[in-house]
């Protein structure tokens, strides 16, 4: 209905409630116009990137940014450099440098470092050893007493050895009646922190010690006990060992400088898991079936 004001008003006092459509703000377009108009829209969408509140547009930028460098292993300052020359030293030499050493972070909490233990050096030079057998890494009371593989660990080790004619001991074969020496070592020469594993750095630092005690004890059979001394001796003749499981190293006879090595399990390892001394007892079976056919050279 079409009034004027005049007319609206007389029927606003004679209490008639007149209806008043909405003013058009914009013209409606036709159905065709509309379609044309999304399409256009969406054309222009495409071309033009829509900024969105939540997902911010970001330009990108003309020139790549410069890499980030990894940050370095920790280095406890004031420490000196390993000792040089590990390669020609002789056995007093070798543990005098093994005992002194400051080169990693571990030199702060140990209280000894843990060279190795089996028959006595003659005038400073190395023992001539049919077996040796490598550990991981001392453990607390291997820390206190500056020897590898005491505890129970060290009993059940003791009592393998024993069960294939080997003891511990500078006097061991004399008091046994063996006619096999071995000398016991660790690839760490100081305890990790509250018996943690060893760390990659940690375990290139000592490497050099483990090799020129192989390199002086000549020994016939090397038996690596645990995943971290299988690793450290066959980093360089098994490709990507360190992604092997123990238990695939097993029942193979692997080389070290030459030297037949034998995987087995950690006897730390084999108190947790009594299964596995079957198979730990295969291992030590096969190294005795190795060793005998080993002729030491001159």
């Amino acid at each position: 209905m079409d009034l004027d004001k005049r007319q609206r008003a007389m029927l606003r006092e004679m209490g008639v409630r007149v209806w008043q459509p909405m003013p058009v703000v914009a013209e409606v377009q036709p159905v065709e116009a509309a379609i044309n108009t999304i399409a256009t829209g969406a054309r222009i969408e495409r071309a033009q990137p829509r900024f969105d509140a939540e997902k911010p547009v970001v330009a990108p930028a003309r020139t790549a940014p410069a890499p980030v460098a990894a940050p370095a292993p920790r280095q406890v300052p004031g420490l000196p450099p390993r000792p040089a020359g590990i390669d020609r030293m002789d056995w007093s030499a070798l543990q005098a440098a093994v005992s002194g050493c400051r080169a990693c972070a571990l030199c702060e909490s140990r209280k000894n470092t843990v060279f190795g233990v089996g028959p006595a050096a003659a005038d400073g030079v190395a023992p001539q050893v049919d077996w040796l057998i490598v550990g991981e890494a001392p453990g607390e009371n291997e820390d206190l007493a500056g020897e590898p593989f005491v505890g129970q660990a060290g009993k059940l080790l003791d009592n393998m050895l024993l069960a294939i004619g080997l003891q511990r001991g500078d006097d061991a074969p004399a008091r046994t009646g063996a006619s096999r020496s071995v000398f016991i070592t660790n690839v760490l020469k100081c305890r990790p922190p509250a018996n943690r594993n060893p760390e990659p750095a940690e375990v290139a630092q000592c490497e050099p010690y483990l090799k020129r005690q192989v390199e002086l004890l000549r020994p016939k059979m090397i038996l690596a006990l645990g995943k971290f001394a299988a690793q450290s001796l066959l980093q360089d003749s098994v490709p990507e060992v360190q992604k092997i499981p123990l238990g695939k190293l097993r029942g193979q006879v692997h080389h070290y400088l030459g030297v037949p090595v034998v995987v087995s399990y950690h006897p730390a390892y084999l108190l947790r898991s009594l299964g596995d001394k079957a198979k730990a007892w295969d291992d030590l079976c096969l190294a005795l079936s190795v060793a005998p056919t080993v002729v030491r050279s001159a």
